[in-house]
């Protein structure tokens, strides 16, 4: 195997097509370890999470010179100095190495030994956030540190509920039970007969969407925690990601409208034949009509009627994720060091 670092945004944006084709052998990816979502982190440090950083991308190749497997890192400096993943870690709900399986443990053999050469701490402790529990390079990992008398530790962090999606609506309502069958259909009810007319749309308007995302942005406000949380840098991550992900189609902003007027938004990612549901945002005059559930039912009937495979509520314990049929699945996070 031949392994590159490297350590500069051009040579992120240079290994893009090599990156995509690596990424579409995988299984089980997710939006936040494309090229693109990569380089939008990095151009704010993940909305100002991150107040500086050094790119180090681990790049394994074969002897034809194609990309095989990638682990796209960062030294994140002062007290929480370490190697760790691009996207890490609040607002990228799911990260990983990209790695072909036939040549995992050889990749990760190579990646360890070389990152625990490093000079000063950061080459001396890996951090690797929002894994999946079931990721196959986890075992491998935890394999081969202790192989190389590191340090390994594994703590879950957060659950990631996922609902698989049956072929109809009616499939959908039976799956849920009696008792979430029952408030589904009452909630969907209350706001078909709301004193005024409650509608959904997705914004799809690629010459609109910059109005559609400061609309999206001052409803998330309306939470007190939210809007401490965004940032200038945080607005920014937002506006980049919506502006430049819309035009291709795989960012989609949802809206409940009483009256022609947006009351709640979901900020949806669409890949891999799913919808990821990434934030929301709320006009808090309108809790009567339960309208992130109201919504929420709007997408999944939409998502059924369009043949998608599930509806990933990415990280976070919402009740409505569990009552809505999510299913939960667990994030970790691996510390290895020397």
């Amino acid at each position: 195997m031949i392994t590159r670092i490297l350590r500069s945004i051009e040579a992120l944006q240079q290994i893009e097509p090599d990156w995509h084709e690596l990424l579409a052998r995988q299984a089980g990816t997710s939006p936040f370890q494309t090229a693109h979502y990569n380089q939008i982190w990095w151009s704010t440090l993940g909305g100002g999470e991150w107040e500086q950083g050094d790119l180090w991308l681990f790049a394994g190749y074969d002897q034809a010179d194609r990309l095989i497997g990638l682990a796209p890192l960062f030294i994140a400096p002062g007290e929480q100095q370490a190697l760790r993943l691009i996207g890490s870690h609040e607002i990228s709900d799911y990260l990983d190495l990209i790695v072909d399986a036939g040549h995992a443990k050889a990749f990760i053999e190579e990646l360890l030994t070389q990152s625990m050469q490093q000079d000063g701490s950061a080459g001396q402790r890996l951090i690797l956030d929002n894994l999946l529990e079931d990721s196959p390079n986890i075992p491998l990992l935890e394999q081969v540190a202790k192989s190389l008398g590191l340090k390994f530790a594994r703590e879950r962090t957060d659950p990631a509920p996922l609902l698989m999606l049956p072929s109809s609506m009616a499939g959908y309502l039976e799956g849920l039970g009696s008792k979430q069958r029952k408030e589904f259909k009452r909630k969907m009810r209350r706001a078909a007969e709301y004193p005024a007319r409650v509608t959904w749309r997705l914004a799809d308007q690629a010459n609109t969407f910059s109005d559609e995302i400061e609309i999206f942005l001052e409803l998330m406000a309306n939470d007190a925690e939210k809007r401490e949380f965004l940032s200038e840098p945080m607005k920014q991550h937002f506006r980049t990601l919506a502006l430049e992900g819309s035009p291709e189609g795989w960012i989609k902003l949802a809206f409940l409208e009483v009256s022609g007027n947006p009351i709640f938004g979901y900020l949806n990612f669409i890949a891999q034949n799913r919808i990821w549901v990434y934030n929301s945002g709320f006009d808090p005059d309108h809790f009567a009509l339960s309208p992130g559930w109201v919504l929420m039912g709007h997408l999944i009937e939409w998502a059924i009627q369009n043949q998608l495979e599930a509806i990933d509520f990415l990280r976070g314990d919402e009740q409505y994720k569990n009552r809505l049929g999510g299913i939960d699945r667990f994030v970790c996070r691996l510390t290895i060091e020397s």
